[in-house]
């Protein structure tokens, strides 16, 4: 086969404990899926059926990067998450089975351009221009299931100039993990390399050139990341 351009490299992202990386296919995420978030967003939390929205695999940011404030929006969110990394693929995955399609667990920060999402809610349209900018997918090294095993519960915590903003437990989510892996896979097939942000809780809020954002999840560590001016 010959292609008519280069291909593009494929977005990775580290693996804890080595030099290796992981493959990213694509990027779920899932909408308001703790109640104290959703109600803070004007939802109801009742466990309606769960929805996704995506980002492009490249839109991927190692921990410890320096992020340029994006353009088009005055109002950058954080949103501090709980990765899954899927390591076996499939269809219709019962929940029984859904944790042995995971390879891990990373800490993630879905960045969010909250006033052009917002305007695309008013207007009944697509959420892409608010979540699936450039470099809107802080995640941290993948921790595998042999060394972390399936996180159920423990905190999950986001500061901004080491101020607490975010602060909740795994436990509070309204989907878990196999509920969300299953649901999702008699939608659409999930594949190796593809990546779940599983939601969000409460205190959701802004950032600004200078900040420096914290997410800290109970036995995967921390990821952080710096808000530099706009490029």
């Amino acid at each position: 086969m010959t292609l008519v351009l280069p291909a593009p490299a494929t977005p990775t992202v580290a693996v804890h404990g080595t030099d290796a990386r992981f493959p990213v296919r694509r990027i779920f995420c899932v909408g308001r899926n703790y109640a104290a978030h959703a109600r803070e967003m004007g939802k109801d939390p009742d466990r309606e059926p769960p929805f996704f929205f995506s980002k492009p695999a490249d839109a991927v940011v190692d921990s410890g990067e320096t992020i340029p404030y994006p353009p088009q929006t005055e109002n950058l969110h954080y949103e501090a998450e709980l990765v899954v990394a899927i390591g076996v693929g499939g269809s219709n995955i019962t929940e029984a089975d859904a944790l042995g399609h995971v390879w891990g667990y990373a800490v993630g920060n879905d960045l969010t351009r909250r006033d052009l999402q917002q305007l695309a809610k008013d207007l009944g349209r697509p959420w892409d221009f608010g979540k699936a900018f450039d470099r809107s997918a802080v995640i941290g090294p993948v921790h595998t299931v042999a060394e972390v095993g399936h996180p159920e519960k423990g905190s999950i915590r986001l500061t901004v100039n080491g101020v607490v903003k975010q602060d909740a437990d795994l436990v509070e989510l309204i989907w878990s993990i196999p509920e969300v892996i299953s649901y999702l896979s008699h939608s659409i097939a999930l594949a190796p390399g593809d990546l779940i942000m599983t939601g969000t809780p409460a205190g959701v809020g802004p950032l600004v050139p200078g900040d420096t954002c914290v997410v800290t999840i109970e036995g995967l560590g921390e990821i952080s990341t710096r808000i530099a001016p706009r490029a």
